[in-house]
């Protein structure tokens, strides 16, 4: 059975061993680097194989660069054994309100709690930042997204932007640290 292109990328990068036991890091990485093109490159390449309508870019809501650095956003990287495997984005819509995009884990590295991990990171980072509402959208291809929001704490909204490809909209307040 031949390996499907985003596995063949991680075996490319030396990831088609990974194990339980291996570390899961996630930094804040600039949006230009090459481990966040590479893992935006998967990802726009999984959502048009798994998407019924396929997925173009460009006709998706936008999340430029220069919203993704700090102070108007974040990008994170998530990296297994220094190999980038998945990735995430905050980018601020107002003074108390950030939305949660580009989240994406490579397939060679789910069921280990990479997404979780970028998730948490990405939520940490918005309450340092002060921001106390964190929004996100998902396609309904994607149930292992919805189900991690959910189980996360996020509540389904009604659709608080146009993005073409959204289906569920979510919402969640945050607290303080001690509060999570």
């Amino acid at each position: 059975m031949a390996a499907c292109p985003i596995a063949r990328t991680a075996m490319y990068h030396g990831l088609d061993e990974l194990s339980q036991t291996n570390t899961v890091e996630v930094k804040v990485d600039v949006p230009d680097s090459a481990d966040a093109r590479w893992c935006i490159e998967q990802y726009y390449r999984e959502l048009a194989e798994r998407f019924d309508t396929g997925f173009d870019p460009v006709k998706s809501n936008p999340a430029p660069d220069e919203d993704l650095v700090p102070p108007r956003g974040y990008f994170v990287v998530a990296r297994l054994d220094g190999h980038p495997v998945g990735c995430g984005v905050l980018k601020r819509k107002n003074p108390t309100t950030a939305e949660i995009k580009r989240m994406w884990t490579a397939s060679s590295a789910r069921r280990r709690g990479v997404a979780r991990k970028v998730l948490h990171t990405l939520e940490t980072i918005a309450r340092e930042a002060g921001f106390t509402v964190l929004h996100l959208e998902t396609n309904r291809t994607l149930a292992e997204a919805q189900a991690l929001y959910r189980k996360e704490g996020y509540i389904e909204v009604d659709a608080f932007n146009d993005e073409p490809y959204a289906h569920h909209w979510f919402e969640k307040y945050l607290q303080s640290d001690s509060g999570r």
